[in-house]
């Protein structure tokens, strides 16, 4: 059976991640291209929904809200402990298993977060997954063929530790990684 998350519960957490992502933006596939941040956490929330829907047994709540809630401990002033109290401890458990330990050397935050996730239900294993496939579209203007090679490395290495989440997504991943190779020179 799949729980779902209710169309209020999207909402409310939609308007706050909105807020808390208000003005981020990264860069895009061309110089002088800056896309806003909100963009990816909905693409990643799309990720999620489809694999939801192509999934039985997949806890759409935790997913999605996940999901939403990926980057904001990461990228924003929201806080652990706001988290926590907000949406719960199972919540916060999967999206702090997301959040890189930024104060490990940058080698060792993939790794560390991978450890964590895989400590965590299927549902967050999958956001990760979802996370990495948006990732895939289109590498920014500024990456180098290393950041590239070392980007795909690192979705291999998703791919390899959580594909038995969620076939759907597994999937996806594993063309993504093939269509990603087009952007190496």
């Amino acid at each position: 059976m799949k729980k779902t998350i209710s169309i209020d519960d999207l909402q409310n957490i939609w308007e706050k991640v909105t807020l808390l992502h208000g003005g981020q933006t990264y860069g895009g596939h061309e110089k002088d291209l800056k896309i806003e941040y909100i963009n990816h956490i909905g693409s990643v929330v799309f990720e999620v929904f489809y694999a939801l829907q192509a999934t039985d047994n997949f806890d759409g709540e935790l997913a999605i809200t996940c999901a939403l809630l990926h980057d904001t401990v990461e990228d924003t002033a929201f806080t652990k402990e706001e988290l926590s109290l907000l949406y719960g401890q199972r919540i916060a458990d999967g999206v702090l298993a997301l959040t890189k330990n930024s104060s490990l050397p940058k080698e060792e935050q993939m790794p560390d977060s991978l450890q964590r996730i895989l400590q965590q239900p299927k549902e967050v294993w999958a956001v990760k997954m979802a996370d990495r496939i948006c990732n895939l579209y289109k590498p920014p203007h500024y990456w180098d063929n290393e950041k590239k090679m070392n980007y795909l490395k690192e979705a291999r290495e998703i791919h390899n530790q959580l594909h038995s989440a969620n076939v759907y997504l597994a999937n996806r991943l594993l063309r993504k990684i093939e269509q990603y190779k087009k952007y190496l020179s």
